[in-house]
């Protein structure tokens, strides 16, 4: 059984002891489903575990051998004296474990590139930057070759909120969607949302410079507010909505399945003669997919994504992307 030691120099601050981290990460690749603690950690000053200790706790498993890893950058004192004498004495306690003395980390093109990393990140400081810099790398890494322009800005905007290049495949359009949506902002139309955590992402500036506002539709939660029975508060707010609001132009719906499906029953009842667009991308295990599913088969406009995923940051980087075409379009 072989076991392995990264061994830091350990610090009075406690925040500067974090060689567990890159162990657990060096654990994962060497070992990918491992629950075995094959990767220790030791330290050679102010933390425990010692570097005896810990040579002593990989005897006690069973490790017939042990690497030891030098987490330095460099062939210093401690590299080429200090964790050479702890081992010497962890041969000396258990004579028949083979020990292994690696290098230190060393000048390798690794560290240059980590250090190119970090030197880049401080040049983009403005806010805009970090954005501009956030969709180059998102341009790099995808392949957005058979996606229709008009639709690349929204796909790369929710990509850029999660972090998660899946929707540029599950994110499905209506072939009106695009501009619907930048129509009804154009026109000065509101924003209606299932929950506030939505109405608060969407930028409200943009759209009051075409005349529109954001609402939310959830009831409060108190005894005037409370939905009628069977409905939750955000199912029957929707509703209530989009009875008392005429000028309603999206509809955004990131975290209700019921108010997706309250949308889609009420337009389907009635039908709209100029139906608002529905931004319908609800998260969860309950409903979500199979509203969203739902959504896909209508006839009015709509954006949503055919997984389980979704969420209050995408429906809001949906609307905003929508917010920003319908800006730098004029």
């Amino acid at each position: 059984m072989e076991r392995i030691i990264l061994v830091g120099h350990g610090s009075p601050k406690k925040d500067a002891n974090n060689v567990e981290i890159i162990a657990g990460l060096l654990h994962r690749m060497l070992h990918p489903g491992c629950v075995d603690a094959c990767v220790k950690v030791a330290y050679l000053q102010f933390v425990q575990p010692d570097i005896a200790a810990a040579i002593d706790a990989c005897v006690a498993e069973g490790s017939r051998k042990i690497i030891v890893h030098p987490f330095f950058l460099y062939g210093g004192v401690h590299v080429t004296k200090d964790i050479p004498a702890e081992i010497a004495e962890g041969e000396k306690r258990h004579p028949g474990v083979e020990f292994v003395y690696t290098r230190p980390l060393g000048i390798h093109v690794g560290l240059a590139r980590i250090s190119f990393e970090r030197i880049d990140s401080v040049r983009a400081i403005a806010p805009e930057d970090i954005e501009r810099r956030s969709f180059e790398i998102i341009s790099g890494e995808a392949d957005f070759g058979d996606m229709p322009a008009e639709r690349l800005p929204i796909v790369k905007r929710v990509i850029h909120a999660t972090a998660d290049f899946e929707f540029a495949s599950s994110l499905f359009f209506h072939p009106d969607a695009v501009s619907a949506g930048i129509d009804a902002i154009r026109a000065g139309k509101d924003v209606l949302t299932d929950v506030e955590m939505v109405r608060t992402g969407i930028n409200k500036r943009l759209l009051a410079r075409w005349g529109g506002t954001v609402h939310c539709g959830i009831l409060p939660a108190s005894a005037d507010g409370r939905p009628p029975r069977g409905e939750t508060r955000a199912q029957a707010g929707i509703g209530q909505a989009l009875k008392c609001n005429p000028n309603i132009g999206i509809i955004a719906i990131g975290n209700a399945p019921t108010a997706l499906l309250k949308v889609i029953e009420t337009f389907n009842a009635t039908p709209p003669a100029s139906p608002p667009l529905v931004v319908g991308v609800p998260v969860g295990f309950v409903s979500a997919l199979e509203s969203k599913a739902l959504l896909s088969g209508q006839s009015f406009p709509f954006i949503t994504n055919l997984s389980r995923k979704g969420g209050t940051p995408v429906a809001v980087a949906i609307v905003n992307a929508l917010l920003k075409m319908a800006t730098e379009g004029t």
